[in-house]
């Protein structure tokens, strides 16, 4: 903190915002409730993994800030970005309603512009990367993190049984609530490969934007405001969908993710399709 206050900016800056602890919060009741089966049960793994993917989105652009900040610029901190705050985002529709429209309806963990870092400050083209590279690292670790409990065995045990209507109820021990986790370490793999794709105005494209020539950067420029638009164009495109959908697949099978676990836990929680 001494480092931090030498250069004016005060330690409220690093404090964690409300929003956040309520997010949090949110997040730690839903997984409560989705392992003891509290009320309904589709109800709980949609919260659990709504809000656990909102949580993902505010560390993903707090990497970025923080890296930022270590890397030359101050102004994250005086910006609020340093306290996991997403209603001080740049674009908090891009950055929280699109990704969250994104997976309640088509179950990917779509990538959003959230920071502004002013590159004024940062000298270094391997500083400027390394801030880019941050978001999509902090979804590779958390993708690591949530297929732990998997790779020692969790959720062997669910099966999936008729309702009688055409849909599917989740059993086994605490069965909602592993379908909710490999539908987030899903999510984590998704974000991970599409934040790492060199397109324009994602942070793929970001990591080797300043490495490239003024022309080529000029070039960069004009097409990363169309970034998402592009992304959108190629997952729209079946065969690309189905190579992408099945590459996220077979690499949450090597985290140890139970064969198509992810896909039943973002079909469960799409609970008003049993209303």
């Amino acid at each position: 903190m001494s480092y931090q206050v030498s250069r004016g900016v005060p330690k409220s800056a690093f404090v964690p915002s409300p929003v956040f602890v309520g997010i949090l919060a949110v997040t730690v009741v839903a997984a409560w409730m989705a392992w003891t089966g509290y009320g309904n049960v589709r109800v709980d793994v949609f919260l659990l993994i709504v809000a656990g993917w909102v949580l993902s989105l505010c560390l993903h652009e707090y990497a970025h800030a923080i890296v930022a900040y270590f890397a030359g610029d101050r102004g994250v901190a005086e910006r609020g970005y340093l306290r996991l705050n997403p209603l001080k985002y740049t674009h908090p529709v891009l950055s929280i309603v699109l990704p969250l429209v994104a997976v309640v309806l088509g179950g990917i963990g779509l990538p959003g512009g959230a920071v502004w870092v002013d590159h004024a400050h940062i000298r270094s083209k391997a500083k400027e990367s390394l801030i880019s590279a941050a978001g999509p690292a902090t979804n590779v670790v958390f993708a690591l993190l949530l297929a732990v409990p998997f790779a020692f065995g969790a959720g062997r045990d669910v099966t999936l049984y008729s309702d009688g209507d055409g849909g599917f109820v989740v059993g086994g021990s605490h069965g909602a609530f592993w379908v909710a986790l490999a539908a987030l370490a899903f999510l984590q793999v998704t974000a991970s490969l599409l934040n790492l794709l060199p397109v324009p105005g994602l942070d793929g494209g970001n990591i080797v934007q300043p490495w490239l020539s003024p022309p080529y950067q000029r070039a960069y420029n004009l097409f990363a405001p169309y970034g998402f638009i592009l992304l959108f164009v190629l997952l729209w495109q079946s065969k690309i969908n189905v190579w992408f959908f099945t590459l996220v697949s077979w690499l949450s099978g090597i985290l140890g993710v139970p064969d198509s676990m992810g896909e039943i836990g973002l079909a469960y929680m799409r609970f008003w399709q049993s209303l």
